[in-house]
């Protein structure tokens, strides 16, 4: 599996496993993904070895939510920023010259 990277802070971006196009002469990458639903927090006592007594109290498992984004973004834990146009403006002189 290929992981890229930006280049200046090796910060993973994404891998091989999506469709990957070349954009802009090959000056740019485009990655294609798919919105997804995944459930976090389920966790029943089958999972860890549990039995589940015919006695004992149902529906003790822990609370379950459901998170729905773009696979890429989950998967390598993207974080979306909060420029306004001038701050990005001085962000991406910086981060070019670096």
């Amino acid at each position: 599996m290929i992981i890229y990277r930006d280049l200046i802070s090796h910060d993973e971006m994404f891998s091989d496993i999506y469709k990957i196009r070349e954009i802009a002469d090959g000056l740019c990458l485009e990655v294609e993904g798919k919105m997804v639903s995944r459930t976090e927090g389920n966790i029943d006592d089958s999972l860890i070895g549990g039995n589940a007594s015919a006695e004992g109290p149902e529906g003790e498992g822990t609370e379950s939510t459901v998170i729905t984004g773009v696979d890429i973004v989950m998967n390598h834990h993207l974080q979306e920023t909060s420029f306004t146009k001038e701050a990005y403006k001085k962000y991406i002189k910086d981060y070019m010259k670096s």
